[in-house]
């Protein structure tokens, strides 16, 4: 798939900034266009059959997102994170995400805790068939938490979680095959569910943290 698919696929809906981000933020999570890489404006239009200006604020869209550098000559490239920088998402990932589970943990109903658990069950049975590509696992990685942190309703806190996966999504995809880390996650993942049953909130805040740490220490190792 290229970004000329993305496009036919979104404008099959209807052509508008928001559409074009989302495929131009896939091109980007996909590995189509690489970190440091040169968008050409003029170029992305012709292939969506736009003018320049929904590009524009589509691009604009993606640099609030972290994910594109516009610059002042009006050119724009993919953002390019330096090692540490990916360590402060990290860092600041753990401490937010920390924080929406802990307030949401004594909301979390049990239509919530059973869709949490169909989410896993699918990642696993993909995990199990070798079906599951690095993207459609980070995917569902977000769907399992961001499921469990939705009951803190706090969505503002939820937003800025969701653009901190987003801006890292694209190195663990790049890593993911090297990695081989599917099953520990998904262990990971049942034992923060079960805790989650059983409203240990302690418990459950422990099993994240080093869930998180864990993730983000291999990925650093992995971009040395």
């Amino acid at each position: 798939m290229n970004l000329s698919d993305l496009a036919a696929n979104m404008l099959q809906q209807r052509s508008t900034p928001d559409l074009i981000a989302d495929a131009l933020r896939e091109a980007i999570l996909r590995g189509i266009f690489q970190p440091g890489q040169s968008l050409r404006q003029d170029e992305i239009a012709t292939q969506f059959g736009v003018s320049r200006i929904p590009v524009r604020e589509a691009l604009r869209q993606l640099e609030a997102e972290g994910l594109v550098t516009l610059h002042l000559n009006r050119s724009a490239t993919v953002t390019e994170l330096s090692l540490l920088e990916v360590q402060e998402i990290c860092e600041i990932r753990s401490a937010l995400e920390v924080t929406a589970l802990g307030l949401a943990i004594s909301n979390l109903s049990e239509a919530d805790l059973e869709k949490a658990a169909m989410i896993l069950n699918r990642a696993s049975s993909a995990i199990a068939q070798r079906l599951c590509k690095s993207i459609a696992f980070a995917k569902i990685n977000w769907e399992f938490h961001a499921t469990l942190y939705a009951a803190a309703e706090r969505p503002r806190l939820l937003k800025m979680i969701k653009t901190l996966h987003v801006n890292l999504e694209r190195y663990v995809h790049l890593q993911m095959p090297e990695m081989d880390d599917w099953e520990r996650s998904q262990k990971e993942h049942y034992q923060l569910l079960d805790a989650c049953r059983e409203r240990d909130t302690k418990g459950a805040i422990k099993l994240l943290k080093r869930h998180i740490d864990s993730t983000a220490k291999q990925l650093m190792h992995q971009l040395l």
